[in-house]
This record gives structure tokens, C-alpha cells and sequence, in this order.
């Protein structure tokens, strides 16, 4: 059976740049053990197929393949996919609706914007707050496997922790970054001190303020053992992690919040994910992630 699928570059607004992220569509039949192949064969950091919704008022169902894992929830594909659907369904631009995607983390929320001559936009609600997930391997331990000296761990108030808004991250600032960028990621010392959480090896997230482009407020970078990557070029989940981390160390004051994170820079993948935190009663009350999409590439499997 033909099934088309489309590859978007994510997180940008210029093709190879961001994430990239293949979408496949018409995916009834596929076993998971197929979806897992297909992800492999793609080799790029996630590769979403796209079902019917199980609730006839949502848009689709989603599930999320990385090379090494499933994903019961993950940022780029639920922007490129949203994004996807809406240009696959031939609605014409200038136009904005609303879509839930139905992911394993539960209904995902968006908002889409197909631009005329302009990339498109894509904007979901967190399904999952973050909140805290265990607790953080010594800074001694981390600067080993970074690379970096334990000096260089840390920044104003923020140390390392652990937080998850539905996949796992050990969050670990930097001094700033020219330290992010001297990172070199060792495998098996992170594997050594990896704390789990909700059943799952943490990754690492990197993160130091400012960025090397002059609005971002945040400059990151993502490791991950288990998904079959090395460096990931743009990582929604962990920035969906990271908003507890910045509610809690910035001790932000009641009200709407918002932040350019920019990853990939040093894989040369620059990527810029808008961050949207609102805060009520010293907690998050909700928070959003967005970005672009740019299509790249499409084609038809024959399986």
C-alpha cells in the first residue's frame, strides 16, 4: 500500500535549519514494529504517523518514533504535525484553526496559522505542567560527563534538576556559553548517573542564559542516550520540562511570561522555540510551546 509522508524542517523559518521531522500519513495497518523500522530507515530525530482520532471531535492521532524509542509526547512533532495536517488538508492561506491531536501523554491542543508566501505557524498548550522528578547526581558527577569543569555548572540560582512535563530531563545550567559550547557529551559516564523517571533514562538539557542569537533569552543544547540520537537540533519536551525550572529558580511573578529559546547552533541546525508561561499563585497556571515549519521534502512509501 502507497502511503504519502512529507519531511518539514521544524523550529524554523528556512528550510535546513531546525528540526527536521517526517510526517506519515494514512497510517492505519502499520504495526508498531514497522513504525519503529520506518523510523530507523528515516534516521532523523522523530518520525510521527499520523492515525485517526479515536474521539471524532479531535483533528488525528499521533504516535511519535525516534530512532532508539516511542514517545508518549514530544514538541517538534506536534508543531510539524499540526502543521502538516493543516497543509496537507488543501485549506488555503491566510488562515487559523484550531486541531487536537491525540498523543500518548493525552489531547494535545494547537493552534495553527497557514501564511500566505510565509512559513507556517504552529502553537499547542502543554498537556503535562512540569514538575519536579527525582532528584540530581552530584554537579561533580554531571561536569565529568559534560566535559566541563563542576566550576562551570551552575548560574545565579539555578543548579541542576530533574523535571518532566511528560518525558524526563536532567535540566543542567551552564555558566554561560562559551561552557555550552565546550560541552562534550560522554555516553557511558551519563549513563552511569542518569537518574530514572516515569520509567524512562533522563536525557540531558543543557541550558546557560542569552544565546548567540540577540533575542533569546536561553541558549540549550540536548543530549539523550536511549532515543537513538546523539544531539538533538531542536527539543520541544525538554523546553516544555525547562518552564518548571524557570518558574521555580527565576521566581517569576504572577502573569504572562515569554521567552526565544534557540537550539541546534552548534550542530549548525540553528532552531528557535517560542516559550509562553503563565503564572498564577506562585505556580504555572499553563504554558504553550510554538514555532515554524518549513516543508522540505515528500514522497510515497510502498509498504
Amino acid at each position: 500500500m502507497a502511503r504519502t509522508y512529507r519531511i518539514y524542517d521544524v523550529f524554523t523559518e528556512r528550510k535546513l535549519a531546525g528540526n527536521p521531522l517526517c510526517v506519515v500519513f494514512d497510517s492505519e495497518g502499520l504495526s508498531d514494529e514497522v513504525m519503529f523500522s520506518i523510523a530507523k530507515e528515516m534516521n532523523l530525530s522523530e518520525t510521527v504517523f499520523v492515525h485517526k482520532a479515536e474521539n471524532p471531535g479531535h483533528t488525528a492521532s499521533l504516535r511519535i518514533f525516534t530512532p532508539g524509542r516511542e514517545l508518549p509526547f514530544a514538541g517538534h512533532p506536534t508543531v510539524g504535525a499540526a502543521i502538516a495536517i493543516a497543509e496537507h488538508s488543501g485549506k488555503q492561506a491566510p488562515m487559523s484553526m484550531v486541531s487536537v491531536l491525540e498523543e500518548k501523554v493525552g489531547p494535545v491542543r494547537c493552534a495553527v496559522k497557514l501564511e500566505k508566501d510565509a512559513p507556517s505557524f504552529a502553537e499547542f498548550d502543554l498537556p503535562r505542567k512540569s514538575a519536579p522528578a527525582g532528584k540530581a547526581p552530584a554537579k561533580e558527577l554531571i561536569a565529568d560527563a559534560l566535559g566541563l569543569k563542576s566550576t562551570e555548572i551552575g548560574f545565579e540560582n539555578h543548579v541542576p534538576s530533574l523535571w518532566s512535563a511528560g518525558v524526563p530531563y536532567l535540566l543542567v545550567p551552564v555558566h554561560d556559553l562559551g561552557a555550552a559550547e565546550r560541552v562534550q557529551f560522554d555516553v557511558s559516564l551519563w549513563e552511569r548517573l542518569a537518574p530514572l523517571a516515569d520509567g524512562q533514562l533522563a536525557s540531558c538539557y543543557v541550558y546557560c542564559r542569552g544565546g548567540v542569537h540577540h533575542a533569546a533569552k536561553f541558549h540549550t543544547r540536548m543530549f539523550a542516550t536511549d532515543m537513538g540520537i546523539v544531539e538533538d537540533p531542536a527539543t520541544g519536551s525538554a523546553v516544555a520540562a525547562l518552564s518548571g525550572a524557570i518558574r521555580r529558580f527565576d521566581d517569576l511573578p504572577d502573569g504572562h511570561h515569554s521567552c526565544l529559546i534557540e537550539q541546534g547552533v552548534e550542530m549548525g541546525r540553528p532552531s528557535y522555540i517560542h516559550l509562553h508561561i503563565d503564572a498564577n499563585h506562585g505556580d504555572v497556571s499553563t504554558a504553550r510551546i510554538g514555532g515554524h515549519a518549513v516543508l522540505m521534502a515528500e514522497g510515497v512509501l510502498h509498504l
